[in-house]
C-alpha cells in the first residue's frame, strides 16, 4: 500500500478523481495535479493569500488545506472567475482601477473579493463594523479589513478597495 487516499473534487465545475498522499495541500493538489497555476504559491504558511480559493463557497488558503479534507467538496479558482459573473466584474474593475502591478498576487485577490462581496451581501460584520443593527456600508476602513488576509507586495491597494467599491455599487 502507497499510503495514498482516494479523493474526489469538483474543481472549476469538473470532476477528478485522484489518489493523494495525505499530506498534500490542496494548493499544491490544484497546481501539481491538476495544472491549475493561476492560483499563487507565495507564502506557503497562510499569510500572503496568494493562494486564495473558494472551498465550498467559502475563501480560504489553500496552501493550508489538506487536499484529502476537501473530498467531495466544490472548489472554484481563478481559472473560472471570467466565467463567473460577479468574478468577471471584479476582473474588469482591477483594469479600470489598476488594481495590480506584478499580478503575483491578483488571482488570490480576486477570489477573495468574491467571496467578501458575498459575506457582506449575507450581512456578516467584519472586527471594524460599527453599527451591528443594519447595513454595512462597503467603507474604505471595512474593505480593507475585510481584505487583511490579501497582501500585495507593489501596494495597489487603492487600486484594490476602488475596484472593491466599483463592482458593490454596480
Amino acid at each position: 500500500m502507497d499510503g495514498h487516499i482516494p479523493v474526489h473534487l469538483n474543481v472549476n465545475g469538473q470532476a477528478h478523481a485522484l489518489s493523494l498522499d495525505p499530506r498534500t495541500t490542496l494548493l499544491d493538489c490544484l497546481r501539481e495535479r491538476l495544472g491549475l497555476t493561476g492560483t499563487k504559491k507565495g507564502c506557503d504558511q497562510g499569510a500572503c493569500g496568494a493562494c486564495t480559493v473558494l472551498l465550498g463557497g467559502e475563501r480560504v488558503n489553500s496552501c493550508l488545506v489538506p487536499a484529502v479534507q476537501c473530498d467531495g467538496m466544490e472548489v472554484v479558482t481563478i481559472e473560472a472567475m471570467a466565467g463567473h459573473g460577479l468574478g468577471a466584474k471584479v476582473q474588469e474593475a482591477f483594469l479600470t482601477h489598476d488594481g495590480f502591478q506584478c499580478g503575483y498576487c491578483t488571482s488570490g485577490q480576486i477570489c477573495s473579493i468574491v467571496a467578501m462581496l458575498g459575506e457582506h451581501r449575507d450581512g456578516r460584520p467584519s472586527a471594524v463594523t460599527e453599527d451591528l443593527t443594519g447595513p454595512v456600508a462597503l467603507t474604505d476602513a471595512e474593505i480593507r479589513e475585510r481584505m487583511a488576509g490579501n497582501l500585495c507586495r507593489c501596494g495597489a491597494y487603492n487600486g484594490i478597495v476602488a475596484a472593491v467599491k466599483e463592482v458593490a455599487a454596480g
